[in-house]
């Protein structure tokens, strides 16, 4: 049996549900989590304290301990955004790192540090107040600057650099902020000198080419090369999905096994596009995520333990709301969707493994691929499904829970593939617009506002939810029971489902 005490980036469902159900899969794995009252709620950090009291009640007999140093240092990650944090208190949570091994020497300690991200929008849903008004003017600033000292920028670039304007105030309360976070970047850095972390991943969530992200990503690299740190820190966009990917590498640490990896895409330039919301190539992440899970890549699909099938765009990714009314045509002129499926169909007709990452689009899943494999009567063949959020995102999930996957036989592997489809592909992608676009405006709501009818908007995207899977084949197979909507940062993007599913 494996044990791993586990501290998540904050309390959605994403980082707190996700690693659960995965490791569910599974019966030789004990995963030791906080209870989600002392994750705090979105911009509220709870007692950091408190957690780290539990973290040394809890740590004497885990295997493994997977933390989430903002968590710990900062009670989450958008606090770690709009924290008044002073240095000397943030050292003494580096400290209690170092501490952890006094409680258990022989614990192997996997950590992750975000970069501190930089929006290109105006929005102060997870930023502080004046992000509202100065947000894309922060990122744009940062991004020309940027971009003109390491390549050039052109006359037009010239003139919009001198026409941003930011108080004083703004810009000094913002940039001092992301110093003092680079700074605890490169303390937690130290750890993994001292041996203290066995494995740190540094993850840039939305993260861009030029800008402060860039930035800082530049800063700490540096630091990991001078002290010849590449193989133990790794450094590359994500965030919500980090949790899943560490314990994918515990796994496979803790059997003392490399999983062989064959990936494939759907379209021929799909391995060179720069996903929205990243700074690099899709296969550039690829290659990272597949080792920070412990696993390996392989060029022929016969060393392969699992086979992996990434949808992605044909020439440019859009979000997924604009297959609905907006697609580009290089969805289908740069890309064969049909003969991607078809390979999926024949790897499965060869006893392969198979686990899709459906990155087609930003923040859902592709209609279009769920409707040909539901079709083809592949969705209930395949081990893992994931399509929300960020490439990124999709990839480290779908990995980990492939990898927990492969070698079982559980219900709970069907359960998290079916949840996914649910939420990744009904939700994201059809019912989350719908109900923004028809239900809210009917009572003078907005996607961050329901004011006092909260349960009622949740009651109406589980009915939606409910109508939309049972158009599907899978449905005939698998029943779906969803007993609750919740909608935890009340606001429409992202959702927690009580789900059971039903063999018929």
């Amino acid at each position: 049996m494996m044990k791993v005490l586990f501290i998540p980036l904050d309390e959605r469902p994403c980082n707190f549900n996700f690693p659960q159900s995965i490791i569910k899969t599974r019966k030789d794995v004990e995963l030791v989590t906080p209870p989600k009252e002392l994750l705090g709620d979105k911009k509220n950090p709870r007692d950091v304290k408190k957690l780290w009291s539990f973290v040394f009640e809890n740590v004497g007999n885990c295997d493994y301990a997977i933390i989430s140093i903002d968590m710990l240092v900062y009670g989450g990650l958008i606090p770690s955004r709009i924290h008044k944090l002073d240095m000397e208190e943030a050292k003494i949570y580096i400290e209690n790192i170092r501490k952890i091994k006094g409680f258990n020497p022989i614990i192997k300690i996997y950590g992750f540090n975000c970069i501190m991200r930089s929006p290109q929008y105006n929005s102060s849903e997870e930023e502080p107040e004046y992000y509202e008004t100065y947000g894309h003017n922060l990122f744009r600033r940062a991004y020309l600057m940027d971009k003109k000292e390491r390549y050039k920028i052109s006359k037009e670039e010239e003139m919009e650099l001198e026409s941003i304007k930011i108080p004083e105030k703004v810009l000094n309360d913002y940039e001092n902020r992301r110093k003092f976070n680079l700074n605890v970047n490169i303390e937690v850095v130290k750890l993994v000198t001292e041996g203290v972390i066995e494995f740190l991943t540094i993850p840039q969530d939305d993260s861009s080419e030029y800008g402060y992200t860039a930035i800082a990503q530049k800063k700490v690299i540096k630091f990991v090369e001078e002290n010849k740190l590449e193989f133990k820190v790794n450094i590359y966009p994500g965030a919500d999905e980090v949790g899943c990917s560490l314990l994918a590498r515990a796994l496979n640490d803790h059997l003392k096994r490399t999983i062989k990896i064959y990936p494939f895409y759907a379209s021929t330039l799909g391995a060179s596009i720069i996903p929205l919301y990243e700074d690099r190539p899709m296969n550039e992440s690829l290659k990272y995520h597949i080792r920070v899970c412990g696993a390996e890549i392989v060029y022929n699909e016969k060393d392969a333990d699992i086979i992996l099938a990434i949808n992605c765009p044909g020439k440019k990714m859009q979000e997924s709301f604009d297959q609905l009314k907006n697609l580009d045509l290089t969805y289908s002129s740069h890309r064969n969707l049909q003969d991607f499926v078809y390979n999926i169909q024949k790897y499965i007709q060869q006893g392969k493994k198979v686990i899709v990452c459906d990155s087609a689009f930003s923040n859902g899943g592709d209609l279009k691929l769920i409707d040909f494999m539901d079709r083809l009567g592949l969705l209930d063949k395949i081990i893992a499904y994931a399509g929300w959020n960020t490439n990124c995102n999709t990839l480290g999930t779908v990995l980990a829970s492939g990898i927990y996957a492969f070698d079982q036989e559980s219900s709970e592997i069907c359960t998290n593939k079916v949840y996914r489809i649910v939420e990744d592909v009904l939700y994201q992608s059809t019912v989350r617009q719908k109900v923004s676009n028809e239900y809210l405006p009917k009572f003078e709501l907005n996607i961050y506002d329901f004011k006092d009818k909260q349960n009622q908007v949740e009651e109406e995207i589980k009915k939606l939810l409910v109508e939309e899977y049972e158009k599907l084949n899978i449905s005939k197979i698998y029943g779906l029971d969803l007993k609750r909507v919740i909608l935890p940062w009340r606001r429409m993007f992202e959702v927690d489902l009580e789900l059971t599913i039903l063999k018929k």
